[in-house]
């Protein structure tokens, strides 16, 4: 927002206030002007916003209208009929209603306090589509940075989440163990929804509930990499969180997180898994892959609930990563201070990590059967990680956690020998070619970057980025008759 935009949005605030005040008081702008020594014309033009006061003149209207000046400019709206005449007021001033070319409304009083409301209402549903349908990578940098501020307060441990996972989990008996199909069709059914497996599910999506029948579709396709008792735990917990369309990008992302959450904490219930973990650290065998096995799931989903619990119950401070082989972030949380490569925005995916990191190390191991171990002396500190490769649609990945040194005495393989040292950001780590090898090639090749188009685009457009609400609606339509 520019310097003029807040003198604008000030202005109109004291006019408003300045007008109130003086109807209050019952005065016309003859009497105030001739009170401060005016013109009735001047005062109109500063109780429209459209004039700036001298300081002097502040401080005669505060006077004449029983007020400091402090109080004249710092006074929030007096009633919510103020309110909506200065949203309105500023909402007609924004460059984007301008640039429509439609008149502007006058909030006099004439107008009925229903019609500010809607009139208002409407600003604001045009702003929020605005917002998304602008949604650009950058916006999705500083979204993805914010909400990993907030995880990392509550240590990536969401307690009303756990809470809510509990109760559903009561619903359905469950005891121990891995989470069943059977269990979560019953939890289906215990929210009054039916399942429908179906061939033309919409390509842009993975599920689609009709909520409005209380039927959740689902694709019987084997090939999909997405575990399906995910997919349909991700479509309750939505309906379970009470969600609605998402206002920003933002909200988007966190809404994700949260339906991931309560998927996750269904299907590696909290319960179990401490105990689990506990009794592996008493032996001081703890290994993401033991989680994954016990409750059956994948390694990447046993290393997301391994962050979600490790800190809140055993007391160990964590980092998670998903890299790509090319060395890009694509996920990372972390609560244990470790520094992370960062963007201006303090965003971290799309980031390249040193290639010295375990993250990177692992997809040079011939072993891809056992996790690999090492340990990695940074500028914060030594941190023990374990990481292991996946393959899926996308390529491979590494999935690693980290612990800082101290705490690695409570996992399986802290007896690695593996040890490097990383000097990122200092470029002569990893960022720059050694000196031999650039002295022999430099200005000899000319590489073509493999730059993906998703790095210049603007977020998808929609409610729901990403998906196409025709192609969605068009699908429910046939299917809500048969």
């Amino acid at each position: 927002m520019s310097a003029d935009d807040d003198t604008a949005i000030d202005l109109i605030s004291l006019g408003k206030q300045i007008r109130h005040l003086r109807k209050q008081r019952e005065m016309s702008l003859d009497a105030l002007g001739e009170a401060v020594g005016t013109a009735p014309s001047q005062l109109s033009l500063i109780e429209n916003g459209k004039k700036e006061p001298k300081l002097s003149m502040l401080r005669a209207l505060a006077r004449a209208l029983g007020v400091s000046s402090d109080e004249l400019l710092g006074a929030d709206p007096p009633n919510r009929r103020v309110a909506l005449e200065i949203e309105l007021e500023r909402a007609q001033r924004s460059k984007q209603y301008q640039s429509l070319g439609l008149p502007g409304v006058k909030p006099s009083s004439r107008i009925p306090t229903e019609v500010l409301e809607a009139l208002v209402g409407l600003h604001r549903e045009v702003e929020r589509q605005v917002n998304l349908h602008a949604a650009t990578p950058e916006e999705a940098r500083r979204a993805n940075t914010e909400l990993r501020r907030r995880m990392r307060e509550k240590d990536n441990y969401f307690g009303d989440i756990e809470a809510e996972a509990r109760r559903l989990l009561k619903h359905v008996g469950y005891a121990s163990g891995p989470l069943s199909q059977h269990q979560i069709s019953d939890l289906a059914s215990h929210l009054r929804f039916t399942l429908h497996h179906v061939d033309d599910l919409p390509h842009s999506t993975r599920s689609v509930t009709d909520l409005r029948n209380r039927r959740i579709y689902l694709t019987p396709n084997k090939d999909s990499s997405h575990d399906p008792r995910t997919v349909l735990l991700q479509a309750i917990a939505s309906h379970v969180l009470e969600q609605q369309v998402p206002r920003t990008y933002l909200e988007f992302l966190g809404q994700r997180v949260s339906t991931n959450y309560l998927a996750a904490a269904l299907l590696i219930p909290e319960s179990s898994a401490v105990k689990f973990l506990r009794a592996a650290m008493t032996e001081k065998e703890i290994a993401v892959e033991d989680l994954r096995d016990n409750f059956a799931v994948s390694y990447e989903a046993a290393a997301h609930r391994f962050t979600n619990l490790a800190t809140h119950h055993l007391g160990i401070r964590t980092h998670f990563q998903k890299v790509h082989k090319s060395g890009i972030i694509f996920k990372a949380y972390e609560n244990d201070d470790v520094a992370f490569p960062a963007d201006p925005t303090g965003a971290i995916e799309g980031q390249t990590v040193c290639r010295f990191w375990t993250s990177r190390q692992v997809f040079d191991v011939p072993d891809k059967f056992n996790s690999f171990n090492q340990y990695t002396d940074t500028a914060t500190g030594t941190y023990w990680c374990t990481a292991r490769t996946e393959r899926g649609p996308d390529g491979e990945f590494s999935m690693s956690i980290g612990v800082p040194y101290e705490s690695a005495k409570w996992f399986r393989g802290k007896e690695t020998q593996a040890r490097s040292v990383s000097q990122c950001p200092d470029p002569d780590c990893c960022r720059n070619p050694p000196r031999e090898l650039a002295e022999t090639w430099a200005g000899q090749v000319w590489p073509t970057a493999r730059a993906a188009s998703s790095q210049l685009a603007a977020i998808p457009l929609g409610s729901f980025p990403g998906v196409d609400e025709t192609e969605v609606y068009r699908f429910v339509e046939k299917h809500s008759s048969k």
